[in-house]
């Protein structure tokens, strides 16, 4: 896709376009190796409001980077995983959980020195 017909004109922005949302990378890192219903992902973000979420999970199903499967039982089963195309990004996921441990880790030895 050329610069003018995507409107990027990195692709680090178009890469953040698609997971830069509040829970985006959140939830594309929890179901990495996992498929989960939704009050499942909810729990593992008990932040995220119940319109986020559901907003930011349509984003990510209509980008494909997630499948949604809804079970015609009652109550309603919805289902989530990654699509091929959303398992590509492992490897940035696991840089950026990298990042962020060692992050925290220096957060904390830096916390503890000043004390």
């Amino acid at each position: 896709m050329t610069e003018q017909c995507s409107g990027f004109t990195c692709p680090v922005e178009a890469t953040i376009s698609l997971i830069g949302g509040k829970y985006k990378a959140v939830i594309l890192w929890h179901l990495m190796n996992n498929t989960l219903r939704y009050s499942e992902l909810h729990r593992k973000m008990p932040k995220a409001t119940d319109k986020m979420l559901a907003q930011q999970l349509r984003e990510l199903e209509k980008d494909g980077l997630i499948n949604r499967v809804v079970y015609p039982v009652v109550p309603p089963k919805t289902e989530y995983s990654l699509t091929e195309y959303g398992k590509t990004l492992a490897p940035i996921l696991d840089a950026l959980c990298d990042w962020g441990e060692n992050y925290l880790s220096e957060t904390r030895n830096r916390k503890e020195n000043c004390q």
